[in-house]
């Protein structure tokens, strides 16, 4: 696997150690020259030293051979920005790290499936812990090939019930998110646009999912590139 992370914070660094170890091939890019330079003496891969956010610097990092991407400077602005350009390039995982839950939506708004909130997941483990309450996170819970997934209905969707609506086999809805208020599956809410919507799935049909519930903004877009 071809992995680009762009930068060398705790997390990439992490990452980028763990990536190493499994045999991934890792491209590091770090803004901070000092930084990159120290970075390069520690870890065994390649370390740019550079702007991540320039489309030239992931030119450079060969962004249309990579398997995936991950952004995760400190700025969340700048890790949207490094998706859209990963986009264009039609890189297969595309990873972004926020920190502000505002841009969580704005990212998942614009077709980003993979958002990690790291502060709000951390602060809502910590306050379950000091109720006293063992909480077991989704991620924890995947077996085999099973997948919970989220999307973001979008206006083709709005006055439609949850249940009208047809998931491929093996596949159910768990409930939706709105406005902070989580409305159960069972209760059959009716959709509004931007609601996000939870399902459990397998691996073969998360593609298949995602494309259905695209807006026919994004389909028309797709299109026309």
């Amino acid at each position: 696997m071809r992995v680009i992370i762009v930068e060398g914070s705790a997390l990439g660094v992490n990452l980028a150690r763990t990536l190493i170890q499994t045999g991934s091939e890792v491209i590091l890019i770090e803004r901070n020259p000092n930084r990159a330079k120290e970075l390069s003496e520690t870890l065994d891969c390649t370390v740019i030293s550079a702007e991540g956010t320039r489309p030239d610097i992931l030119e450079k990092a060969e962004i249309e051979k990579a398997d995936a991407i991950v952004a995760c400077t400190i700025h969340d602005q700048d890790n949207i920005i490094i998706g859209l350009i990963a986009k264009q390039f039609n890189v297969p995982e595309i990873i972004i790290t926020t920190d502000d839950i505002q841009f969580m939506t704005v990212a998942k708004r614009l077709g980003f499936h993979h958002v990690v909130n790291s502060p709000q997941t951390t602060s809502t483990s910590i306050f379950h812990t000091l109720r006293g309450i063992d909480t077991i996170e989704l991620e924890t819970m995947m077996r085999g090939d099973v997948r919970f997934i989220s999307v973001i209905a979008g206006k083709k969707f709005e006055g439609t019930e949850l249940s009208t609506i047809n998931l491929p086999k093996n596949s159910v809805f768990i409930g939706l998110y709105r406005n902070g208020d989580f409305l159960l599956y069972t209760q059959n809410p009716e959709i509004k646009e931007r609601d996000e919507i939870l399902i459990a799935t397998r691996v073969e049909f998360v593609e298949r999912i995602y494309e259905g519930f695209k807006d026919e903004e994004e389909e028309e877009e797709k299109e026309a590139s």
